[in-house]
């Protein structure tokens, strides 16, 4: 089997991948017949600011050619990496899978739904020690990984549709949710978040996750929280991946460096205790679905185990109207209980929340799981108040109530729910107005209504 490592993508050194090579070499099973190869992608770019992810799969692919030719191969990363590959998986073979190359994709670590710190800026993150080595990223990239990004968007709602196994392809998760003290950031509480391996949260990574798409009808309903009259927004998809991703929170693992790095802390004297070690050579010895789905069951008993009673979601919520343009200036509220009040909502659900920086359409809510699937009779929400609310085009605010005991159905533990809400564009009629040539007035005149500055 040749085996690929990918690593994230500021790093310039194979030390980031600690001994993992030569651990898996040293305690594969015989029949696996490992064939170790090391693609470095910083001989492909530099962290300059104009480089994309689209970049660096399309520098993948080159290469794979070159180093692989047409042989299969399996694959294993670490961070970005995950996303890398994914990006390259799609552009050259996410109409025909069956035409791949790839066996296994073993994701360590990935950020597959974006982290929290890429916000922060690219000189912060070069610096922060939880990241990689201190070595600038480029700011394309940090867009790609910023919460509720465009690239993440298109990129997941993708994988929704493919069966992997069917296609021969077995893709795995493999994150960790410690932090290492020597990495926390006294200036950035997202290096020690709880559900985080002080870069990614685990729903981050997580590859099992909910779409929906809420629809705004055009009658209005008094159906608000104070008895107002608004728009109702109807369920009008809900998605989940064709195909379960097998998905494992490690124990003791933090995102990188020596001491508790998911990768680099693996040594060839410590390799056959590391848990990361023997689920990934427990990943690579999947060769088909019913074996794909017992290595999938017994990830989920030991995450069960290591997670306990402490579970964390993430709630992407994207707005735009049916024309397609993005709606940036939104208040958003979660309701639940009977009434629907966001009064009701138990204290402390909401952990942290970001607006994407690059589209401001869409806000990320990382929450508390167990206190929102308690929340009285399973009922829970969204309110949205869009602006403008006035004038020749504008929008008016809506509210989604989802059915008794269906909370479950929006918030899952350890895993991201993408929501699409889809606002109707209302274009008074005085915008366009066709009048008799003798009619003089001024279009500011016209029923009172006063053109826009």
């Amino acid at each position: 089997m040749k085996l690929v490592f990918v690593h994230g993508w500021s790093v310039t050194s194979t030390d980031t991948y600690g001994e993992l090579p030569q651990a898996l070499a040293k305690l594969a099973r015989p029949e696996l017949k490992l064939d170790i190869q090391h693609i470095h992608l910083g001989r492909y770019i530099s962290f300059n600011d104009e480089v994309t992810l689209e970049d660096i799969s399309i520098a993948f692919e080159a290469a794979r050619l070159i180093e692989l030719g047409d042989d299969k191969f399996s694959v294993i990363t670490h961070s970005t990496g995950g996303p890398v590959i994914r990006t390259w998986l799609e552009r050259y073979y996410g109409n025909s899978l069956i035409n791949v190359p790839l066996n296994h994709l073993i994701m360590l670590a990935p950020a597959n739904h974006g982290s929290a710190l890429a916000q922060i800026g690219k000189s912060r993150v070069s610096r922060l020690k939880a990241w990689f080595d201190g070595v600038e990223p480029g700011k394309r990239v940090l867009d790609w990984l910023e919460l509720g990004s465009d690239g993440q968007h298109a990129l997941n709602l993708n994988w929704l549709r493919h069966g992997f196994s069917e296609a021969g392809i077995f893709p795995f998760v493999l994150t960790g949710e410690a932090i290492d003290p020597s990495l926390y950031d006294y200036m950035n509480s997202y290096t020690a978040e709880p559900g985080s391996d002080g870069v990614v949260r685990s729903a981050a990574a997580n590859m099992n996750f909910t779409y929906i798409n809420l629809t705004q009808e055009i009658e209005l309903t008094c159906m608000g929280v104070e008895g107002d009259c608004v728009s109702r927004l109807t369920l009008a998809e809900h998605k989940v991946p064709v195909q379960k991703c097998a998905f494992e929170i490690i124990s003791r693992a933090s995102h990188s460096q020596n001491i508790m790095g998911i990768m680099a802390s693996v040594t060839r004297k410590n390799a056959s205790k590391k848990r990361a070690v023997s689920s990934i050579l427990e990943c690579l010895s999947v060769g088909n679905s019913s074996q794909y789905a017992a290595v999938s069951k017994a990830m989920v008993l030991r995450t069960d185990k290591v997670k306990k009673k402490q579970r964390h979601s993430i709630l992407v919520v994207r707005v735009t109207d049916e024309l397609g343009h993005k709606v940036t200036d939104f208040d958003l509220y979660l309701l639940s209980g009977p009434d629907f009040s966001p009064g009701q909502l138990p204290k402390g659900f909401m952990l942290d929340k970001q607006k994407n920086s690059q589209n401001g359409n869409c806000i990320t809510l990382y929450l508390d799981t167990n206190k929102l699937l308690s929340v009285s009779e399973g009922k829970i929400g969204f309110k949205i108040v869009p602006r403008p609310d006035k004038g020749f085009s504008y929008y008016q605010t809506a509210e989604y109530h989802c059915e008794s005991n269906q909370v479950g159905l929006l918030i899952k533990p350890d895993q991201t729910t993408l929501v699409d809400i889809v606002l109707r564009r209302h274009i008074h009629q005085e915008t366009f107005t066709l009048i008799n040539t003798d009619d003089v007035r001024p279009f500011d005149s016209l029923k009172g209504y006063k053109l826009p500055k």
